[in-house]
């Protein structure tokens, strides 16, 4: 079974039913080995916009661009 064939199911199902079958796939993930590219037990860092001065100046600009091209 294909993605594109799970997805119209899916998207009608209600939020807690969508809530379950995401616990479950995550669940599923989990046990399974060579999930590329995490790895157990290993710490990521992800970068945030905190202490990032300049961001909030970038997204009010992009938030005028989109209000003034509608």
């Amino acid at each position: 079974m294909t993605l594109a064939e799970v997805l119209p199911a899916a998207r009608r199902l209600s939020a807690t039913e969508k809530l379950k079958l995401i616990r479950i796939l995550a669940e599923d993930l989990d046990m399974a080995e060579n999930i590329a590219p995490l790895e157990p037990f290993k710490t990521y860092d992800l970068p945030t916009p905190y202490d990032c001065y300049g961001a909030g100046t970038v997204l009010m600009e992009a938030f005028k661009q989109s209000d003034t091209s509608q």
